[in-house]
């Protein structure tokens, strides 16, 4: 498991040193580098990926994300020109990276005499497999139907980073049993698309969801059923359930299809769900967390927090396997960079602190109303 990530003169990242745990909760304002963390994860899994890292340097630009060039990603205030992440593991695996600057390029060199690691100890990790999984915030829009790509979710297990595979996934490998440990308390069926209909059910009562892979046209197709007294409804297209079951499809396949010591990293799992929807989300998160699954998640919802806090309270997670972290940018430095605040959850769910900003806006409009 990732344990550490220090990054230093990327973008708003000056010198940033974050402890990454079980469950890594990132939030705060707009445009203050939440992404910009994530980022560097993914722009060193995309380099070592396409056998740049260690031989040429860092690609800033790849199927994840496009940064630029060196001008785009060196911090505004940074006084020196060069780029450094420094990534540790559990096992005490080490990965130093030292990027020499070039700004009109797309690749950054690496600077060998600075740079320490060893590539048979991180061939393995999880961030350089295929046990890892990248949602990005921008996910699929319903639609009539959806790609496949037999190499993509064989070869790479992947859902695609806008979630576009989760469809023909979801038809392949429907029987698949997952880890049970993940499954719904009121669903013994242990397979994929059976523990998918009962952790979407609390999301939308009795919804049953059919994914099918049609050869003829070579697309995958999507549809939904809801129980009602009398059996189910006819199925539905997609296009007309709305975006918040589609949208959050791809999130709930990804936790469920994975296995411990795998990483996620999921961006807005919340968008275009009610806040019910959005607590469970949370807790689905911290279950899976709490057994061995590394997730990095990037939210604005404090209904996903709640779900968190609640799960800490309930004993479903253990609270020194999530890490809250706020980041915030202050007007009165001169400097375009970010501050990062650690807030510590209790066995009660309850924080030490609550940054101005993190999660309060629910209490701030309400004082304006009872004034």
């Amino acid at each position: 498991m990732l344990k550490s990530l220090y990054v230093e003169n990327f973008k708003s990242l000056l010198k940033s040193d974050i402890t990454l745990s079980n469950l890594t909760l990132i939030s705060g304002l707009n445009g203050v580098g939440k992404s910009s963390l994530i980022q560097v994860l993914l722009l060193v899994r995309e380099s070592y990926l396409n056998h740049s890292l260690f031989d040429e340097g860092l690609l800033l630009k790849n199927k994840y994300i496009n940064i630029g060039q060196g001008k785009d990603a060196l911090t505004e205030d940074a006084s020196e020109n060069w780029f450094k992440f420094i990534l540790d593991w559990e096992d005490k695996t080490h990965l130093n990276l030292f990027f020499d600057y070039s700004s009109d390029s797309n690749l950054q060199p690496i600077n060998q005499s600075k740079s320490k690691y060893d590539k048979d100890d991180i061939k393995e990790k999880a961030l350089f497999s295929t046990r890892f999984q990248y949602l990005s915030a921008e996910r699929i829009a319903p639609r009539n139907s959806y790609d496949i790509s037999d190499y993509g979710i064989s070869n790479k297990n992947s859902l695609g980073k806008n979630g576009e595979l989760t469809i023909h996934y979801l038809a392949k490998y429907q029987s698949r049993k997952i880890e049970e440990r993940l499954m719904h308390p009121k669903e013994k069926i242990n397979t994929l698309i059976a523990q998918v209909d009962a952790w979407m059910s609390e999301i939308s009562p009795g919804i049953k969801i059919t994914a099918e892979i049609k050869g003829d046209i070579n697309q995958a197709t999507l549809h939904y059923q809801f129980e009602t007294s009398l059996g189910y409804t006819k199925k539905f297209n997609p296009i007309n359930v709305g975006f918040g079951l589609t949208y959050v499809l791809p999130v709930v396949t990804a936790i469920l299809s994975a296995k411990p010591a795998d990483l996620l990293i999921i961006e807005n799992p919340e968008a275009h769900l009610h806040p019910a929807g959005q607590t469970v989300v949370g807790r689905l998160i911290s279950i899976a967390s709490q057994n061995g699954i590394q997730i990095i998640v990037e939210s604005h919802s404090d209904h996903l927090l709640n779900g968190i806090r609640v799960s800490v309270k309930q004993k479903l997670i253990e609270p020194e396997n999530v890490a809250l972290y706020y980041f915030e940018r202050s007007k009165s430095v001169k400097e375009h960079i970010i501050e990062i605040t650690r807030p510590f959850i209790d066995a009660d769910g309850k924080l030490d602190e609550w940054p101005n900003g993190f999660f309060d806006e629910w209490e701030i409009q309400l004082d304006n109303l009872l004034e």
